[in-house]
């Protein structure tokens, strides 16, 4: 593959897109980006340091990897693929996957990994003295997260690219929140990224999974609904909604 495909070129320049509309990185930045063994972490991460190489902003990058504990775990092979990218992946062992599926929690599991996954990639960050966490959502995530907002949980809202906790003591970013998973999934192809076998009881089975193929059912009906819905997020009408 050539180096800077079109494929590539077009992540970037909506990466860099994402990154100054929503003020994500400045000079001096210490990143951790989180990652999970996928595309879209393995996209990001890689983005992220080819980026820096061709801009004035400079900044570093910390990936972590919470391994949520289940047999059959690839963080060592996954260390090993960072080390091909020029970095050294701190991989936290946890038991949360575990927990989260036992009979002893009665949430949904996916919601309490996720959550407690957040929560030590906070600590981790801190321990390093890093206050921004780089995760690897894309436009397609972007737009689900809003459907099962309004489907399950009764509300209008979605992650967003830029997003502060603990009153600003952490920033969130998502710089691929603009980008489509089926541009990602051309790009990790195309740089023979690594496939690892997701080892979670739930995965493929989750209710992201079913607002995901209902999605996609959607768009095959007109190629514009996703971009329409992607862009509604940031025209609302409030004037048009209950109150």
């Amino acid at each position: 593959m050539p180096r800077y495909s079109y494929t590539y070129k077009t992540i970037n320049s909506l990466v860099g897109k994402a990154i100054h509309r929503y003020d994500m990185i400045q000079d001096g930045d210490r990143i951790a980006v989180g990652l999970s063994g996928g595309k879209d972490s393995l996209t990001l991460l890689w983005a992220l340091a080819e980026r820096r190489k061709r801009i004035r902003v400079h900044y570093d990058l910390f990936p972590i990897y919470i391994d949520p504990g289940f047999s059959g775990g690839f963080g060592g092979e996954l260390a090993e693929t960072c080390r091909q990218m020029g970095f050294l992946l701190t991989v936290d062992k946890t038991d949360h996957g575990l927990v989260a599926h036992s009979s002893a929690n009665r949430e949904n599991p996916c919601f309490l990994c996720s959550r407690w996954r957040r929560k030590r990639l906070f600590e981790i960050a801190d321990s390093m003295g890093i206050t921004k966490l780089a995760l690897g959502h894309n436009k397609d995530d972007v737009i689900e997260t809003l459907f099962l907002n309004i489907c399950y949980a009764g509300e209008i809202s979605t992650m967003v690219p830029r997003q502060a906790f603990f009153r600003g003591r952490f920033t969130v970013i998502r710089p691929l929140a603009m980008v489509d998973e089926q541009r990602i999934r051309r790009f990790a192809s195309e740089r023979q990224f690594p496939r690892f076998d997701n080892p979670c009881p739930s995965a493929g089975v989750t209710k992201r999974s079913e607002i995901k193929d209902m999605l996609e059912r959607l768009y095959r009906t007109n190629r514009k609904i996703k971009g329409n819905i992607y862009r509604s997020m940031s025209h609302v009408k409030m004037e048009y909604l209950l109150k």
